[in-house]
This record gives structure tokens, C-alpha cells and sequence, in this order.
């Protein structure tokens, strides 16, 4: 992982660093936090309750977090406050295209988006998964999200798609 300056806003310290690292053990119960903020509400529709995360097809991105084989999570760190989350796991989820390949997730916080820091989550991921000896890595998001042009940036292609979610594949 390494650092780098992150834009900065007015009114912020421009010694602000923005740093990717791994998830520390202790942290991760954020990644519930940040599997609610990953869920895509299109535009003038409401969010669900935060419970809807205890769903089973959705706990399973948390539950037992670091078990699997491939159990990665890096971080987005804003001056010690982690800001975003990239992780993957081998899961039956929307994601899933066979046993061999890791799923992703990741999210920001609101305020954190659109300045290039899921990319750089994206990309230090990808890395990841290469230098452990993954092929390739897989995800699912909603047609009408805009992260899927971030998703083609970094690799990924749409290899299967219903009624609202593209499957796609990033071969490493």
C-alpha cells in the first residue's frame, strides 16, 4: 500500500494525507457500515433501514470476515478516520461466477466519492489478488449506478446481466 495526497478541499489542512492500508483485525465491524453505504438507491428513492443488512444474502459479506481464502479488505485512511472500503470474498453472491473467484465490495462515504479514491481502492485490490495468484476477480452493480464506468476503467467487463445488475470480470 502507500500514500498519497488526497485533494484538498477548502478549508482542510493540505498536510491531509489519504493513505490505503489493510484492515486492521479490530476494525472489521466497519465493514457493515460500509456494506449500507454500498447499497445503490436510485434517484428519489428511499433507503431501506440499516437492519436490512442482517439479511443472509447480504451478511455474508461480513460474517466471519477473514476466515476464506480470499478474505482481503483495504481501507481508504483520511488522517485516521477510515473513509472507504474495498473487500473481497469467495461467496455465492449477486456476484458470483465460480468458486475460484473473489467478489467485490467496496464503498465511500458520500462526501468521499468522486475524487478518485474508489479507483485507487479498485486498483490496489486488483494488485492484491494478482500477487496472491487469483485470475481474476468478479461483481455485480446496478445498471443505473455510475460506478460502472469506474468498474470498465479499472478492467472490468460485463459478462452476464439480468433485468438490473451487470455480472462483470476482471481478468488478472
Amino acid at each position: 500500500m502507500h500514500e498519497g495526497r488526497k485533494n484538498v478541499r477548502p478549508g482542510e489542512s493540505p498536510q491531509s494525507i489519504m493513505i490505503i492500508r489493510k484492515l486492521a483485525d479490530k476494525e472489521t465491524e466497519l465493514l457493515k457500515d460500509f456494506l449500507y453505504e454500498a447499497i445503490f438507491i436510485p434517484e428519489g428513492v428511499e433507503a431501506p433501514p440499516r437492519e436490512i443488512i442482517e439479511k443472509p444474502e447480504l451478511k455474508l459479506y461480513y460474517e466471519d470476515f477473514g476466515t476464506g481464502r480470499a478474505d482481503y479488505c483495504l481501507v481508504a485512511d483520511d488522517d485516521g478516520r477510515v473513509v472507504g472500503a474495498v473487500w473481497t470474498r469467495i461467496m455465492d453472491d449477486y456476484g458470483h461466477v465460480d468458486d475460484d473467484t473473489p467478489s467485490f465490495a467496496i464503498s465511500l462515504y458520500k462526501e468521499f466519492r468522486g475524487q478518485g479514491i474508489g479507483t485507487r481502492l479498485m486498483q490496489e485490490m486488483l494488485t492484491l489478488l494478482k500477487d496472491q495468484g487469483f485470475t481474476k476477480a468478479s461483481l455485480a452493480v446496478q445498471k443505473e449506478n455510475f460506478a460502472v464506468r469506474m468498474y470498465e476503467k479499472v478492467g472490468f467487463r460485463t459478462v452476464d446481466e439480468n433485468a438490473e445488475e451487470f455480472i462483470m470480470v476482471c481478468d488478472l
